[in-house]
């Protein structure tokens, strides 16, 4: 059974959480008018063998969505955190220097 370390609330079967999706990918601007680029985004994905980041989110417990980092190959979770926290680095990344 796959086991997810959440932040608030400790150690918890994966039936306590809800799947959200491929962490790794890059989600169009909401006002991009290309309808390739949010086909990509929604229909387009890759089915790696090993390491993976993905959301989930902890539905009966603390609610929070998280980004869990497992391997697809046996389901070792290799690390757990916040997934505000990666958002908060995705927009500093963008920012150009003044």
């Amino acid at each position: 059974m796959l086991r997810i370390k959440c932040p608030c609330c400790g150690p918890r079967d994966h039936d306590e959480f809800r799947y959200g999706g491929d962490a790794s990918v890059t989600r169009p601007a909401h006002d991009d008018p290309d309808p390739e680029a949010w086909y990509r985004y929604v229909y387009i994905r890759t089915n790696p063998a090993g390491p993976h980041r993905e959301f989930w989110q902890h539905v009966t417990g603390c609610r929070q969505w998280l980004v869990v980092e497992r391997d697809t190959r046996n389901h070792a979770v290799a690390s757990v955190d916040f997934a505000r926290k990666l958002r908060a680095r995705k927009s500093t990344l963008r920012k150009s220097p003044a």
